[in-house]
């Protein structure tokens, strides 16, 4: 790899996601030893040159000698581009430019409910994205329609329940959304919002651990009450996380025990259908 030296990107270090393809640059000798710094050991010094405010949305990349800056996918392009020129131009081309920009805002602005982080109050520097309602907006709703089409997938591997639709794993999982908020309704909406952005993530989750289960399922056949346990143990897994992010949210601990109730009511209701 072509190191390109004399520029350093400040990342979140509370970011696990950030952390993983910062060292990877690292590590792969795209950046140099000091080629990554965390957001929070900004100098007084490099303040003066750094828009904090956008560094916070956009991952910065410092240029130590002219101390131009440069943030966001254009920060990514610099480096990758340094080592693999035809992925930069590629990158640059207008319409593929547009896309990957918008990807990264999209995961930017949600990877704290992607991977949230403990709100440490004693940090006088913390980099935390702002709230952007648009991206929250369509990152819920990505979510819901991806939940669907899993659950779609999976419910045909328990013949036992009623034969299923994309319509109704919509209601479901929106439905869900909904029957949460009804516990909230004494909170404010941002903090709403937040939460029902880690709903989807922990939904997502599970998600990921029933596909392995369909991927699975296409080499072995594997029995119904085996999909059934396992099922049951990606729920367990999912109410613990669940729990977990209430707990940095700072929500009520009862949320995780109503997210239980929603899905034993739901599934009551087709089973009766």
């Amino acid at each position: 790899m072509k190191t390109l030296e004399n520029y350093t990107l400040l990342y979140d270090d509370d970011c696990p996601l950030c952390n993983v393809y910062t060292s990877g640059f690292i590590k792969s000798r795209m950046l140099d030893g000091n080629g990554r710094k965390p957001f929070k050991k900004i100098t007084n010094d490099e303040k003066i040159y750094v828009d904090i405010k956008r560094a916070t949305n956009e991952i910065a990349l410092v240029d130590t000698k002219s101390h131009k800056v440069i943030y966001g996918i254009d920060s990514l392009l610099k480096v990758i581009g340094n080592s693999f020129p035809f992925i930069e131009r590629v990158g640059k081309f207008k319409p593929i430019y547009f896309f990957l920009k918008k990807l990264y805002s999209f995961i930017s602005y949600n990877r704290k409910v992607i991977i949230p982080s403990e709100i440490k109050e004693n940090e006088s520097l913390e980099c935390i994205p702002d709230f952007n309602i648009k991206y929250r907006v369509l990152y819920i709703v990505f979510s819901i329609l991806m939940i669907a089409y899993v659950l779609l997938t999976f419910s045909s591997f328990i013949p036992s329940l009623p034969i299923a639709n994309y319509q109704r794993e919509l209601i479901i999982t929106a439905s869900q959304i909904v029957f949460q908020m009804l516990f909230l309704l004494k909170i404010d909406s941002k903090t709403i919002i937040n939460y029902v952005g880690n709903l989807m993530t922990v939904s997502l989750i599970g998600c990921l651990g029933i596909l392995q289960l369909v991927l699975l399922n296409e080499v072995i056949n594997i029995p119904e009450i085996i999909v059934v346990i396992s099922f049951m143990g990606i729920v367990s897994l999912m109410f613990f996380e669940h729990k977990r992010r209430v707990k940095l949210l700072k929500l009520p601990n009862y949320l995780s025990y109503t997210w239980i109730i929603y899905r034993l009511i739901v599934l009551l209701i087709i089973i009766n259908i």
